[in-house]
């Protein structure tokens, strides 16, 4: 393939992946705006989903998991909503290091509780491999992969739904009105303590529904998550913690730079590469490319 072809090809690899990476870091920038939270067990979360789709898949014996977001959603969500109202609510404001140990301790609960129910093997989605093969292919030898595809519309049109919700409905600017200055929203009638559940199990169901978007493509384990979560990170620090378009951009360079440095150099070097820009915006500019010394939802 001739180099501006594999430029070119390496491009629409980079943009598909970081459509999914964008979603995981949405949620974990959504919670990091309402609750100046970061959340440490985000892509365990998303190895739950992960998990939740090849369950629901085998029970109810869909062709292919997009007809499962509805149910994954709801049960990622109720799944947050617990979580956040048994442990995260007794941390919320009492400092950096109460929710740090907490959340780390929920991501290694969620991992080893899995492998304890459900086995360490690795497993796959049962999709069939028409559709795992599928593809666009154009004359020219470029090729979009099915599964890749419409993981990045799901993804893209979830984003602009979050972004519509929080500009555009009562539970939005409530949740915007929070993330400002819980004291005051409390003055004005806001029940605080709904909008933190709500913010938190929104983060679990968007991690949950990355899990199902990817599912079909990489092998689902327990620690499926890890290096997701290392991902989510790198997004949320280079567009700004809690700017929702900084995730959405973050996610799209982070996707670019793994892409090029995976297709002209070597995966291992990719992630070396996504650790180095990490590492170069806490150095240069710590509040990303969208933040600044205010963060909003």
């Amino acid at each position: 393939m001739p180099l501006s072809l594999q430029i070119l090809q390496a491009l629409i690899n980079g943009l598909l992946t970081g459509g999914v990476y964008a979603l995981i870091a949405v949620g974990l920038t959504m919670i990091f705006g309402v609750m100046r939270i970061i959340n440490f067990a985000q892509g365990d979360f998303l190895m739950v989903g992960m998990y939740v789709t090849w369950l629901l898949f085998r029970a109810v014996g869909v062709t292919v998991p997009y007809w499962l977001i509805p149910i994954v959603a709801a049960v990622m969500f109720g799944l947050g909503a617990l979580v956040f109202r048994t442990t995260i609510i007794k941390v919320v404001g009492k400092g950096d290091s109460n929710y740090i140990l907490l959340t780390l301790g929920i991501s290694y609960l969620l991992q080893y509780g899995v492998q304890m129910i459900l086995s360490p093997n690795f497993q796959s989605l049962p999709v069939t491999n028409e559709f795992r093969q599928s593809a666009i292919r154009f004359g020219s030898g470029l090729t979009i992969m099915g599964p890749q595809f419409i993981a990045f519309l799901v993804a893209l049109l979830l984003v602009i739904g979050m972004s519509y919700f929080l500009g555009n409905t009562d539970m939005g600017r409530a949740m915007r009105a929070t993330s400002e200055d819980r004291t005051v929203a409390s003055m004005l009638g806001v029940n605080t303590k709904v909008i933190y559940t709500v913010a938190f199990s929104l983060g679990t169901v968007f991690a949950g529904i990355s899990g199902l978007l990817l599912s079909p493509i990489y092998s689902i384990h327990p620690r499926a998550g890890v290096l997701f979560s290392t991902v989510a990170m790198a997004v949320v620090v280079l567009g700004g913690l809690g700017n929702i378009k900084g995730a959405m951009i973050g996610g799209l360079l982070i996707g670019l730079v793994q892409s090029f440095f995976g297709t002209f150099v070597n995966m291992d070097i990719a992630q070396i590469a996504v650790d180095s820009v990490l590492i170069a915006m806490l150095m240069f500019r710590p509040y990303g490319l969208f933040g600044g010394g205010a963060r909003k939802a």
